[in-house]
């Protein structure tokens, strides 16, 4: 073959793309793709010996015995309530606040930089700022709440307010950047819908529900499938704000928190594997449900 019939031939098939992306590749493959099915596999190890890499035995057992776990129990419970809790409740107040600064609001720029700081913040620095602000002796919100004349409350130290800081923190934690996906959607609906609407006599909210709502249907379906993914890996606010503990009576322990103590704590390293596996799994069916309930609103 010759060189120049060598190069149409490589060019008609693609090949110089994926020289392009080779170098990438190689390193998804190595730092990605390759932990993941090292891990789903280790789900499986039974008896091995983790400093040769030396595996005895396969099977199920790992797996059955999450199923008798009760620490697993309860980290599924807590993180489908936290996911339940804090997944619509942040499409809804994002939802609210991209529309509000759609309209012509004085310092919108401001607030838009305001509301997208928690985002590039690290989540370790914002829940070490959280934890001092709940703090019951000296913390801001109870400092607060004494000059309207409420004692003071436990927030750190009692069990149920462990879920609904969660759920408020994962909230605003990603308000930012789920109110300029949002915002970047309303901008590109048409000007002329709303006009159209207005001629008719529709109100405010008939425009919002009939025009910006489906018109935002993209945004949202990628917005929920995200947000969802997001809540189911809650871990760093927890272990920040309690101190290396999942929360007093095991009230914030979730999926992601309990594969971290398996991990690094106990030295199970299958067991660790097996529940990420299940989480993924998890996470896998959600996101086809979303997907299906998606398309079968569109047909």
């Amino acid at each position: 073959m010759k060189p120049n019939c060598l190069i149409v031939w490589a060019r008609n098939n693609g090949i110089k793309a994926w020289l392009y992306l080779l170098p990438a590749l190689l390193v998804l493959g190595v730092f990605q793709i390759y932990p993941i099915i090292k891990s789903f596999l280790m789900g499986f190890y039974t008896q091995f010996d983790y400093l040769t890499d030396t595996v005895y035995e396969w099977g199920l057992g790992n797996f059955i015995n999450l199923l008798h776990d009760a620490d697993f129990a309860l980290a599924i419970k807590n993180t489908c309530i936290l996911v339940l809790c804090a997944a619509p409740l942040s499409i809804l107040v994002s939802l609210l606040f991209a529309a509000l600064l759609n309209t012509n609001i004085r310092f919108r720029r401001f607030f838009q930089s305001v509301y997208f700081l928690p985002f590039v913040t690290s989540m370790v620095a914002v829940s070490v700022v959280w934890a001092w602000m709940l703090n019951k002796d000296f913390g801001l919100v109870n400092a607060i709440l004494k000059v309207f004349g409420i004692s003071k409350v436990a927030w750190l130290t009692n069990p149920k307010m462990t879920m609904p800081i969660l759920v408020v923190l994962a909230v605003w934690k990603g308000l930012g950047y789920r109110v300029i996906i949002f915002l970047a959607g309303l901008q590109g609906i048409d000007a002329r819908y709303y006009a159209a609407a207005r001629l008719d006599g529709a109100g405010s909210l008939r425009r919002f529900w009939y025009i910006t709502i489906p018109m935002l249907k993209p945004t949202l379906v990628f917005l929920s499938i995200t947000t969802v993914i997001d809540v189911f890996k809650t871990f760093d606010e927890v272990n920040v704000m309690y101190a290396n503990d999942p929360g007093p009576l095991k009230s914030g322990l979730t999926i992601v928190f309990y594969i971290f103590t398996k991990f690094y704590r106990h030295w199970e390293f299958a067991s660790a594997a097996a529940a990420a596996f299940v989480l993924f799994l998890i996470i896998f069916l959600v996101t086809l449900i979303q997907f299906a309930l998606t398309r079968r609103r569109e047909d």
